[in-house]
Formats: structure tokens, sequence, C-alpha cells
């Protein structure tokens, strides 16, 4: 069973929040984050459906990364972080962001990875949600915290449909729960952004072994459905579940469900 403290850093440096008590090991990099530290339970909890099947581990990015560090560099220490702290390949969920950089774990150190599930990730963004993020980038560093979290939260409510009632409250909301934890320092936000601008996986999907389960919604602000159709068809072992009407980051029943099924596949 896990002993020692239920968040903080491992010795490569990768912040962490452990959640669930279950058998085995799965790990789960989350998405773009204002500030690299341990995820909030709020956050983590989103997996929690896991926790009898696992012990899940939430990890972000090391904190205070240089400027021009890659993703590639990012899942570096991410594969030195599993090396070290388990024993043999565990399974991976990568949502959104963190998705990014699972396909550069996967790819370049197959060893540690043994499932593979990609939440709201592709082998690039859409190029709105690119323009969004450089600008979320932009505001974050001139230190209008309030504005970048307007801007990203915006993106995350469109405000479209039956939804547009919503959108506005929702929208302030997020906003003002995103400005009130803001960081002093862009960096982290900042590095990441750019890293992920640069992200053009396609040509590489084919390198990934690890059984893979792609899960997306039609509504994705971030990426299209022909993207998340690319993606899985790009991937040798690749199953594709797309939800209709669904956005960003889908969850909910079905979806624990589905991806519950997918990880009991590949057994112990």
């Amino acid at each position: 069973m896990p002993t020692g403290p239920a968040s903080g850093y491992f010795a490569s440096g990768v912040p962490y929040r452990r959640l669930g008590r279950g058998p085995r090991t799965l790990v789960v990099l989350h998405g773009l984050s204002f500030e690299h530290k341990p995820p909030a339970r709020a956050i983590a909890t989103l997996y929690g459906f896991l926790g009898d099947d696992y012990t899940v581990y939430n990890l972000l990015p090391k904190p205070h990364p240089p400027r021009g560090t890659t993703l590639a560099d990012m899942a570096g220490d991410y594969a030195t972080t599993i090396r070290d702290a388990f024993e043999g390949p565990v399974d991976v969920l990568g949502t959104s962001t963190g998705g990014s950089i699972a396909l550069y774990l996967a790819a370049d150190h197959a060893g540690v990875v043994r499932r593979l599930v990609l939440h709201s990730a592709a082998h690039t963004l859409s190029d709105s949600a690119k323009q969004v993020q450089l600008e979320v980038a932009a505001h974050a560093e001139r230190g209008r915290w309030w504005k970048a979290s307007v801007v990203l939260a915006r993106m995350m409510f469109p405000g479209e449909g039956l939804a547009s009632a919503l959108s506005r409250p929702l929208t302030w909301l997020m906003a003002g729960m995103m400005a009130l934890t803001a960081p002093q320092d862009p960096t982290d936000l900042a590095v990441t952004v750019a890293a992920e601008d640069r992200l053009a996986f396609r040509d590489r999907l084919h390198e990934i072994a690890a059984p893979t389960l792609v899960v997306g919604g039609t509504r994705d602000p971030f990426y299209t459905p022909d993207l998340f159709r690319e993606t899985a068809a790009g991937i040798p072992d690749a199953t594709l579940l797309l939800y209709e009407g669904k956005g960003h980051a889908p969850g909910g029943r079905q979806f624990a469900r589905d991806v519950l099924a997918f990880l009991r596949a590949g057994g112990e």
C-alpha cells in the first residue's frame, strides 16, 4: 500500500497528489496549469472513480522550467519519475496538455507506459486553441491574471445554443477561481504554452506501441473531431471514443465505465 505524504514532490522535482488505494498504479498527467505544484484535490478527484482499482498519482511538470523547454523534455522528467518511483511500466492517462506530453512519453519512453488513455488530447491543437493559449500566456506574462483567466474561461464556455444563458456566469465563476490562485511567476504557464504551440506529432503517432484509448467530445473547443480521429487512426493499437455534444475533458458515468473497461482489459 502507498506510504508517505499524499502530496508533494518526487526526487525528480515533479509535483504529485496521490489518491486511491488500489493494487495497481496509474499516473495522470494533468493539463495546462497556471503553476506547477501538487494538483489541487478538487482537480485530482476528477479521476476518483479509478481509486478502487488503482493508486492514482496526479502529476504536473516540474516547476520553473527554463525557456525553451519542450514537451519531450517534460516527458523525459515524467519517465525518470516513473522509473525511479514505481516498479515496471504503469498505466498512463494524459488529459489535454498532459495528453500532449503523454504522446512523447509513450513514443520516446515506451518501457514506462503499459496502457495509455488520451483524454481530450490529439496530435496537435486546433489553430483557434493555439491562438487562445498564446493570448492567455501573453496576459500572464504582463501580470494580467484576471484577463488571462477570462480568455481561457471563455474558451471553455463558448456560450452556444442552450448553454448561452449559462456561459457568462460560468465564465466569470471559473475566471474568478483561477485568478484568485494565480501565481506571481508566469514561467510555468508561458513555457508550457510555448512548448505546446509547437506540437505537431502526427507523423510520429505510429511510434506509440502501447494500447491506447483516445477519448474526446465532438464540441471540444480545443480539438476538432477530425483531430481526434486522426490521432486514433495514426496509433497502431488505438480505440476512439467520441461523445456526441460533449466539450473539453468530458466526464460522467459513461466516461468512467469506458475508461475502466479499457484499463481492465489489459489484465494485471
